[in-house]
């Protein structure tokens, strides 16, 4: 049986936040380890790509014995060298990839789409929107690792076989880039805790 992987973005610089959002407050930790546990919840290992701040996240996760911490030098050039980091360290046929600004994705949508993995893309969707985490074959390493400067992830997956899966959560949506947002999450939270 394959291990389940997720490489989880955490290298950005919170630029429209104003503060670094990997480690705002949620729940009973912070958002990122929410969206790390989310993960573990289906996934028996995450990849972090850290790149700012990433000797903080090194130390918060190293005893974490399911969670692996790689560090993205180039991070200030964009994403998509934080997902050309951590595809070098998946192991199995199919991996997740997943934001780790997205507190509120729930287990489940993992397990979902892993049910219905295939030689493609798989994307969640909501309200013909689509969300995150994605499930990818590990065919896609290849291109990924090749791909032209200024290629965007979305334009390496609709140039392979892709397919979509309607979730019926918002979840998918729900990324935190600005104070409003963060706001609106600790709103949501303590309605569900109060």
């Amino acid at each position: 049986m394959q291990q389940i992987e997720c490489v989880m973005l955490a290298a950005g610089m919170s630029t429209r936040m104003g503060s670094w959002k990997m480690m705002l407050p949620y729940g009973d930790g912070t958002i990122l380890d929410s969206a790390i546990a989310n993960a573990q919840g289906f996934c028996q290992r995450v990849i972090v790509v850290s790149g700012f701040h990433g000797d903080a996240l090194a130390k918060r996760y190293r005893h974490h014995p399911h969670v692996q911490v790689v560090h993205n030098a180039d991070y200030r050039t964009g994403m998509f060298s934080s997902i050309q980091t951590g595809v070098r360290q998946v192991r199995g046929e199919h991996f997740f990839l997943a934001l780790g600004d997205m507190p509120c994705v729930s287990t489940w949508i993992y397990a979902a789409l892993w049910q219905e993995k295939g030689e493609f893309s798989l994307i969640p969707r909501c309200h013909q929107g689509k969300g995150h985490p994605v499930l990818l074959p590990r065919s896609i390493i290849t291109h990924i690792a090749e791909a032209s400067p200024g290629v965007t992830m979305k334009q390496l997956i609709e140039q392979q076989d892709y397919r979509f899966l309607d979730v019926g959560d918002q979840a998918i949506h729900v990324d935190i880039d600005t104070p409003p947002q963060y706001r609106q999450l600790q709103g949501a939270a303590a309605m569900l805790t109060g």
